[in-house]
């Protein structure tokens, strides 16, 4: 006698018609155990998926494989890419680098790039780098200095205003000058904004013992680290509007500690600017 086929029998049975295999050899493979690999898989994905949601979906496949590689798991970048892929983690994506001329139309002087000499780079606070980029408020801007360390990738001063007059970079400048204490002969580069060429700016790189460098007029290349660096802010803080000044200030402090201590630079060999630091005094 003929049993009657269940709904899900009858779809095995198709199944398996299509795939040219027995039904053993299908409920064999259903019921087997996960063999070493797939185990791995099941053991990674928890991690990965922390990793993920811990760095507030910034990281990448590369970034995440060197987080597990240091916490003792062998992994590389193809197989966290698989595990992720079907968990629809998808990091955030930096926009395209966008050219951006800053307007320098002023008789405060300028100074060469000295960048340009084929500096060797080889130790921390020989060049520093700053700029500055507006953020939305409702109904206003709100602007943000930065100086970053080249060799590091370290913001070691900032500053944040509702104005872009030279006190924004002067305090950004003390900032950096208290926290580093550098040694005479470091280069500060930066655009030919008239913000940087100010007396009182010059007055206080010259007291300092720094030289100061600037981008050629219209060659927004030329100081191509801090547009990444803003880019890279901009696109992981996901900016929109901010609804408040103190708003703004908050969320930009917390992500410049996180910056700072965390976040993993693939020009540093995928370690923060502080662990790289570390390294580098050791």
């Amino acid at each position: 006698m003929i049993g009657v086929l269940s709904e899900e029998d009858f779809e095995v049975n198709h199944l398996c018609g299509a795939l040219e295999v027995s039904r053993s050899a299908y409920y064999g493979w259903k019921t087997a155990s996960p063999n070493l690999y797939e185990q791995l898989d099941q053991r990674l994905g928890p991690m990965i998926k922390d990793v993920f949601h811990q760095h507030r979906r910034r990281y990448g496949a590369r970034r995440i494989a060197c987080e597990l590689q240091e916490r003792g798991e062998r992994c590389s970048r193809s197989k966290v890419r698989k595990i992720m892929d079907p968990m629809n983690l998808l990091a955030i994506q930096p926009k395209s680098f966008k050219p951006r001329t800053t307007q320098s139309n002023h008789r405060l002087g300028y100074n060469s790039n000295l960048l340009l000499e084929g500096i060797e780079m080889d130790r921390l606070n020989q060049v520093w780098v700053g700029d500055i980029t507006y953020v939305a408020l409702q109904s206003r801007f709100a602007y943000l200095a930065l100086l970053m360390d080249l060799y590091s990738r370290k913001i070691v001063g900032w500053s944040f205003d509702e104005n872009m007059e030279a006190s924004l970079v002067i305090k950004s400048l003390k900032d950096a000058i208290g926290n580093r204490q550098p040694a005479t002969g470091l280069i500060h580069h930066s655009d030919p904004g008239g913000q940087y060429a100010a007396k009182e700016y010059r007055a206080i790189l010259s007291r300092a013992q720094m030289r100061q460098s600037m981008s050629r007029a219209g060659d927004c290349y030329d100081n191509a680290f801090m547009e990444s660096c803003f880019g890279t802010l901009k696109t992981e803080l996901e900016m929109a509007t901010y609804q408040s000044y103190e708003e703004a200030r908050r969320e930009i402090q917390e992500y410049i500690n996180y910056y700072n201590a965390l976040r993993r630079h693939s020009s540093i060999d995928y370690l923060s600017p502080n662990r790289f630091e570390t390294t580098c005094q050791t």
